[in-house]
This record gives structure tokens, C-alpha cells and sequence, in this order.
């Protein structure tokens, strides 16, 4: 087995080639960032590095959402790009099953494993949804589904199904009721919860001032 440096710098530039043409909200921007806030986080957390490391760099590799919908896709690329590192099975499992259970559509349907490691990944992945770089990232997913910014007729739906969240297709203002904003009362680790407070504030005041220039009052 090569070293983890060796296994962190080729998961690295395998992701940067992989995303190259990424949407970029999930690019490999992206992913670094969660790769860096997942390490913040495990100095506190004490989680298994390696696979805190090769979770946060594989997670995104192959969104569901940019895949049809299969939620097997990402965990198969990340499996078959690890084995040709030959890494023990179990470590290469145990990665699989974080980028599995990761998603925020995930946690609406049924979730049958835990670590502290996800949720470390999770955290640092939920924190990049949110604040100044969530808000960012949403319209600009919004930008490229085309969807509209905000439309006062088009109530937010606060009761979606996984599947109904998957098919979702409301003005990007509405997003923010739908996920972002719960995303604080969702964090695990104590550091994760701590950043979560001052991003999620920093999304309210911008929905203060989003209405406010809508209405042509501010």
C-alpha cells in the first residue's frame, strides 16, 4: 500500500481531471473546500484521516443529480478508482458508504449506517451549502437549470419526499426554505455546529435585504 500522501495527491488529481468541465457549483473548487473544512474538522473529531480525506475528495465525483438520478454511480466510480490503488476493501467500503449517505436528499429517505467519519464529511459538506459560498452555489445552480430567482406566488414546499426534493424544480429563493436553512440544526460535530451558526445568520440578513430590494425599499 502506497502511502497517504501518495493516495491523497493521485485521489487529488484523478477528482481535478474527473470534474474538469463541472458545473460550478460542484467542481473541483468545491470539493477542495470540503476537503480542507473536513480536515478542520477532524483535529477536533479525531476521525480516521485516510478515509475522512478520500470521502470529502470523492464525494461529488459523480452527483447523482448530474447522472439521471443514480445514486449508485458516485460510490461505483470511487470504489474502482480506489481499488486500482489497492487499498485494503474495508477502508475502500467504509468511503463508499460516506459518499452514499451523504447528501442532504439522502437524509430524507432511509439511512442504515453512521460513523464519525461521515459525519465529519457531511458536515464540512453541509457547511459549503451555506453562507456567503452557499448562496453563491445556489444561484448558480439555479443559473444553470434555468430556474427563476424568486417568485412570491410559488410557495416553498417544507414537507418534500426524497423523491419529490430530487424532482424539485421552484425559484432558487426557495431553496433556501427547503434545505439550506435547516442545514444548521443538522450538523454532528461540535466545530461543524460552531461555523453553522455564523453562515446560517449571514443567510438571513441576505434574505432580509433580497426582500427588501424586491419590494424597491432598500
Amino acid at each position: 500500500m502506497e502511502n497517504n500522501t501518495q493516495i491523497i495527491n493521485q485521489t487529488i488529481d484523478f477528482v481535478k481531471t474527473t470534474l474538469a468541465d463541472a458545473e460550478a457549483g460542484h467542481d473541483w473548487f468545491h470539493i477542495e473546500r470540503v476537503y480542507k473544512t473536513a480536515l478542520h474538522l477532524n483535529r477536533t473529531e479525531q476521525g480516521d484521516v485516510l478515509i475522512v480525506s478520500l470521502a470529502a475528495l470523492l464525494h461529488d465525483i459523480a452527483d447523482s443529480k448530474f447522472n439521471g438520478g443514480d445514486e449508485e454511480i458516485g460510490p461505483r466510480i470511487a470504489g474502482e478508482f480506489l481499488q486500482k490503488l489497492n487499498l485494503d476493501p474495508l477502508l475502500i467500503e467504509q468511503v463508499q458508504l460516506i459518499i452514499k449517505n451523504l447528501s442532504y436528499k439522502a437524509s430524507l429517505g432511509q439511512i442504515n449506517f453512521a460513523s464519525k467519519e461521515l459525519d465529519i464529511v457531511q458536515d464540512a459538506d453541509r457547511l459549503d451549502a451555506i453562507g456567503a459560498i452557499g448562496i453563491a452555489r445556489a444561484f448558480t445552480y439555479g443559473g444553470f437549470k434555468n430556474r427563476v430567482l424568486y417568485d412570491p406566488e410559488i410557495k416553498p414546499d417544507l414537507n418534500m419526499s426524497k423523491e419529490a426534493y430530487k424532482n424539485a424544480v421552484n425559484p432558487t429563493i426557495n431553496h433556501f426554505y427547503e434545505k439550506l436553512l435547516r442545514l444548521k440544526d443538522l450538523m454532528k460535530t461540535p466545530a461543524g455546529k460552531q461555523m453553522a451558526m455564523e453562515r446560517h445568520q449571514f443567510m438571513l440578513d441576505y434574505l432580509d435585504q433580497f426582500y427588501a430590494e424586491w419590494e424597491g425599499i432598500k
